[in-house]
């Protein structure tokens, strides 16, 4: 007899909490093995196939191509030993259930979720019945409660039975138990105190379904409040007309971090002009030598660690929980690229142990997955300093905000020729423009001033770079 089991959205991590369904990559009646992938998903960091930990045939799968899910939501179920079509008593070998009714899992690992262990008890979903009015009076509406087959509840046995999820009457009194940041978010996005609502979780926490009741509650409150008799009735006033567009996928995420960035870290940012020609001088006898080809983003990022070595706190995060700040051992240098998915930064591990060869080849991969939407979320993640050449774009200089938790971010305008005044005489060079947007909690001017008056004098004379080799 077959057994059905649940395979859900599991944690992609990096505190990933819900991914946009992309494509499917299975349908129901198909026979699928171990470990292979059943449907794309896109996060706020990057495309991800998802494998399916279990061997059977696909008998239902959850949400349709470009609605989203959180973590934890049903993707698919498979009948593990179902006959296939084929005749044979069990769609696959790789995963077959124990003595004790669990299936062994692939034991691989999806960026930190392991499918060594078969997932939870399937939940099932019921429709509630009508529920009173709510303790403070408000009428609530009722919807679907998901819940498991069996087993107690956190909630008290009068929740259970109603499916209401109360509403307190006062307010609580320090901190809201919620750890999710996708509830905190739906909560804020739609005005929501999380300090008025009772959680159904464990120990009183507060879960999604609690935030959502809680919206439908005062949806239904507000469409059956009734009309003031002294109030004439009104036209609905007008919408001007425009494209919404939601802020979700990397674009959300990009909003979100750079909201953060701009709420939580005071900011300051210094330029200089600088005369490139020397450098571009220098990039051209390299690339004639007949080895791989040097970027130019590889020799500024070369100059950004030698310069991070001198200068090490700007090379650190501010930890205000602690009150401290916390300087980095390792500088993991990251990159503005942009695709046609938004802008993305990748990350070069250890850059400070990377010869200028090595930085360019890297950078030179990053860019390419950057550009095929095939980063993973590990490549898009941990920097620790970025280096942003807006200079692509045909643009001078800019006021860069800061990737958030960094503490401070390199920015590089176009080069092009300029009027300069060279061993006394004017003279066109190659100028480019730099400047330092860095937060101000980790170091005063001086020390920005002095880490960006270095890398001018790097780009100026490429050989200063030789005291540090």
């Amino acid at each position: 007899m077959a057994q059905v089991l649940e395979f859900r959205l599991p944690d992609l991590g990096e505190g990933l909490t819900e991914a946009e369904i992309v494509r499917w990559l299975v349908e129901v009646g198909d026979v699928v093995a171990v470990d292979q992938p059943v449907v794309e998903v896109e996060t706020a960091k990057a495309m991800v196939d998802v494998p399916c930990p279990y061997a059977g045939v696909v008998t239902a799968r959850f949400g349709e191509e470009g609605s989203e899910l959180p973590v934890g939501a049903p993707l698919i179920t498979v009948a593990v030993g179902a006959a296939d079509p084929g005749g044979s008593t069990e769609a696959s070998t790789g995963s077959t259930a124990d003595s004790g009714g669990s299936a062994a899992g692939s034991g691989n690992v999806l960026v930190g979720y392991g499918t060594s262990e078969a997932p939870a008890r399937r939940r099932r979903v019921r429709p509630t019945p009508a529920v009173p009015a709510a303790a403070n009076g408000r009428s609530v509406a009722a919807g679907p409660l998901e819940e498991p087959d069996d087993g107690p509840r956190a909630q008290s046995a009068a929740q259970a039975e109603s499916g209401a999820v109360a509403v307190a009457t006062g307010r609580v009194d320090g901190p809201v138990p919620v750890i999710s940041p996708l509830v905190r978010r739906l909560a804020r996005e739609n005005g929501l105190d999380l300090k008025e609502l009772t959680g159904s979780g464990p120990d009183g926490l507060i879960l999604r379904a609690d935030v959502e009741y809680a919206l439908r509650a005062a949806a239904v409150q507000t469409r059956t409040a009734p009309v003031p008799a002294a109030t004439p009735a009104t036209a609905p006033a007008t919408t001007p007309g425009g494209t919404r567009v939601p802020l979700k996928g990397v674009r959300g995420a990009v909003a979100d971090k750079l909201s953060r960035s701009r709420t939580e870290i005071p900011d300051a940012t210094c330029w200089v002009d600088a005369d490139a020609t020397e450098l571009m001088r220098a990039r051209a006898a390299m690339n004639a030598t007949g080895a791989p080809k040097i970027s130019l983003l590889a020799l500024l990022a070369r100059i950004c660690t030698a310069a991070l070595a001198r200068f090490p706190e700007l090379n650190s995060t501010v930890d205000m929980a602690a009150r401290e700040i916390v300087r980095l051992d390792a500088v993991h240098l990251g990159f503005a690229a942009q695709t046609e998915r938004g802008l993305v930064v990748p990350v070069v591990k250890d850059a400070h142990a990377r010869d200028t060869e090595n930085l360019s080849a890297e950078f030179a991969r990053l860019t390419e997955a950057a550009r095929t939407g095939t980063l993973t979320p590990a490549e898009l993640t941990g920097g620790s300093f970025t280096l942003n050449n807006y200079g692509v774009f045909g643009v001078d200089g800019s006021t860069p905000i800061i990737n958030h938790p960094e503490a401070a971010m390199l920015g590089v305008g176009r080069i092009v020729p300029k009027p300069w005044v060279h061993e006394g005489e004017l003279a066109a060079r190659q100028v480019v423009q730099l400047s330092l947007t860095f937060d101000h909690r980790v170091c005063d001017g001086g020390t920005a001033g002095g880490f960006l008056r270095y890398v001018a004098d790097c780009v100026e004379q490429p050989a200063v770079l030789l005291r540090t080799l």
